[in-house]
C-alpha cells in the first residue's frame, strides 16, 4: 500500500506530534492548576451542578459518571504526564496500537474536560485541540509511514481555522475592509503582551500593510495548501511566520503555536531534512490492514462531518468557533469579527472599612495577565491560559458574558477563598478577608511615548462608572451591572 503513506512527510508527522503534546501538556497543566475555584465542588460553576442539569449525551465527560475534586486533579496531573511521556517519544516507542491508545487516551481526558468546563472552555482553541488530536490518533508512530489521507485531513483543519478567520473578519468590521483594525487591535485586544505597546505605537501605513497581508495569509495561503509541492510548503511557511508575529504581539493562549503545528504537515519533510542536513527517513514496515482500515473510516467520517462547517463558510450568517457536536470534532472557527475601539477594564476593589462613606480607601485586586496597574508592562503568558483573566475581559464588554459567575467570585474575595486568591497576582487583603468588595469600570489607553518618559506608566485610565456596587457576604448575589 505504497499510495496509503508517504515517507516524505516522516519529520512533519514528528514535529507535529511531538509540538501537539507539548500543547497537550501546558492545557492539562492549566486545568490542574485552576479548576477547583472555576468549576470545582466549591467553585463558582461548579461541575455537579452543571452534571445534575445537562445530560451525557449534550456534554460527554467521564465526570457525568462520576465527580470529586480528587478525581478531576488525577485527570488532569494524568493527562499531564502522559502528555510529557509523548512528548519525550514514548508514543514512537511502543507498537502502534498502543501508541493509538496513548493519543486517544489524552484526546478523551481533554473532552471530558472541556465539555464540563462551561463558560471557562468555551474559546475556539479547545475545539481546536480536540480535533487535531482525534486525527493525531490516527497519524501513526514510527512503525508506519504517515497516512496520506490523514496529512490532508489535518490541511483541513488548517484551511478552516486561516479560511474561516479571514471570512468573518471580512463580513464583519468595516475597519477590516478599509484596513484600519489595527490602529486599535493591539491596544484593546483581550490580553495584550509585553510588544503589544510598541505594535500600538507603528505607524498607521504599517498597520494597514499588517491588515493587508492578513488578509493574504487568512484567504489566499489556506487555498494554496491544497497544491502541489513545494507551493504548499511555502505556503505553510508564510502562514507560519505570519502566526509568529501573532505570538509576539499579543497572548492568545495555544491558539497561534497549534496554528503553527497544524501548517507542519503541509510542508515537504524530506526537503525540509535536505535543507537542515538531517537523517534520511527511518524505513517503515508495510502498513497494517487493521491501521488502513481504521484511517479509511475516519476519513470517511470526518468528511461526512465536514458538510455542516463547509455550509457554515458559505453563509452569510457564518459561525465563529463553533462546534456541530459534542464530541469536537469539525469544527468552525474564526476570531476577531469585529474590534474594540476602546478599552474598558473592570477594576474589583476591597475595603476593610466597617462602614463604606465617601472617604473609604479601597485597594484593589491585581490580576495576573489582564491590565490593571498602569505602571504595569503587561507580561507574556501564552500558550499558557490565563482563564478569569480571558472572561474579565469579556465582562468588561458587557455584564451579561459575566452574569454567571462574577457575582460567585465576588463572593469567593469575600472569603478570601484560596484557590480564587491564587488565580489573581495578589490581593490587597492576604490576612483577613475585606468587609466590602465593588468593582468600578474604566477606559484604559496606552500611554503615549511622551507620557511613558514623564510617569513610567504603560496606561492611562478614566472611570466610567459602577460595574457592581458596595458588597458584603450577606448581600453578594445581588446583580451586576
Amino acid at each position: 500500500m505504497e499510495w496509503f503513506t508517504s515517507a516524505d512527510y516522516w519529520l512533519s508527522r514528528l514535529v507535529f506530534q511531538r509540538g501537539l503534546a507539548a500543547v497537550y501538556l501546558v492545557a492539562f497543566v492549566v486545568a490542574g492548576n485552576q479548576f477547583r475555584a472555576l468549576i470545582g465542588e466549591r467553585g463558582m460553576l461548579p461541575v455537579p451542578e452543571f452534571t445534575a442539569r445537562v445530560p451525557f449525551r449534550r456534554a460527554p465527560s467521564l465526570f457525568q459518571l462520576r465527580y470529586s475534586d480528587r478525581l478531576f486533579a488525577g485527570c488532569a496531573w494524568s493527562g499531564a504526564a502522559l502528555a510529557a511521556a509523548v512528548l519525550l517519544g514514548a508514543a514512537d516507542a511502543v507498537p502502534l496500537w498502543a501508541a493509538m491508545v496513548m493519543w486517544a487516551v489524552l484526546w478523551a481526558l481533554y473532552l471530558s474536560i472541556v465539555n464540563v468546563g462551561q463558560v471557562w472552555y468555551g474559546f475556539g482553541w479547545e475545539s481546536l485541540l480536540l480535533e487535531a488530536g482525534f486525527l493525531a490518533v490516527f497519524l501513526g508512530n514510527d512503525e508506519t509511514g504517515p497516512p496520506v489521507l490523514v496529512l490532508w485531513l489535518l490541511r483541513w483543519v488548517l484551511f478552516r481555522v486561516e479560511f474561516g478567520a479571514g471570512l468573518i473578519k471580512m463580513r464583519g468590521d468595516s475597519c477590516w475592509r478599509d484596513l484600519t483594525c489595527l490602529y486599535y487591535h493591539h491596544e484593546t485586544q483581550p490580553m495584550p503582551g509585553p510588544l503589544s505597546w510598541f505594535f500600538h505605537h507603528l505607524p498607521r501605513p504599517l498597520h494597514r500593510v499588517e491588515v493587508a497581508a492578513n488578509h493574504v495569509a487568512q484567504l489566499g495561503l489556506p487555498v494554496l495548501l491544497f497544491t502541489p509541492q513545494p507551493v504548499a510548503s511555502v505556503a505553510a511557511g508564510l502562514i507560519i511566520v505570519t502566526q509568529l508575529w501573532l505570538v509576539v504581539s499579543g497572548n492568545f493562549s495555544w491558539l497561534n503555536w497549534l496554528t503553527i503545528l497544524l501548517a507542519v504537515p503541509a510542508v515537504d519533510g524530506r526537503r525540509a531534512a535536505e535543507v537542515l542536513s538531517l537523517p534520511a527517513p527511518p524505513s517503515t514496515p508495510a502498513t497494517p490492514m487493521w491501521f488502513a482500515a481504521l484511517v479509511l473510516a475516519v476519513t470517511a467520517f470526518t468528511l461526512w462531518l465536514s458538510y455542516w462547517p463547509a455550509r457554515n463558510l458559505l453563509s452569510g450568517h457564518q459561525l465563529m468557533n463553533y462546534s456541530f457536536n459534542p464530541l469536537h470534532l469539525v469544527n468552525a472557527y474564526g476570531a476577531f469579527g469585529s474590534i474594540s475601539r476602546s478599552r474598558y477594564e473592570v477594576v474589583i476593589e476591597g475595603t476593610d472599612e466597617a462602614v463604606v462613606t465617601q472617604d473609604t480607601v479601597w485597594r484593589a485586586y491585581e490580576f495576573k495577565g489582564k491590565p490593571g496597574d498602569v505602571r504595569r508592562l503587561p507580561r507574556q503568558f501564552a500558550p499558557y491560559h490565563l482563564r478569569l483573566d480571558w472572561l474579565m475581559w469579556f465582562a468588561a464588554l458587557s455584564p451579561a458574558y459575566a452574569r454567571s459567575w462574577f457575582v460567585p467570585l465576588v463572593g469567593k474575595l469575600l472569603d478570601n477563598d484560596p484557590a480564587t486568591l491564587r488565580l489573581l497576582r495578589s490581593s490587597p487583603f492576604p490576612g483577613s478577608p475585606p468587609t466590602y468588595v465593588r468593582a468600578r469600570v474604566y477606559l484604559y489607553r496606552f500611554t503615549t511615548w511622551s507620557e511613558l518618559r514623564a510617569t513610567g506608566a504603560w496606561w492611562h485610565r478614566t472611570p466610567v462608572r459602577d460595574f457592581l456596587p458596595p458588597v458584603r457576604r450577606s448581600h453578594a448575589g445581588d446583580e451586576v451591572g
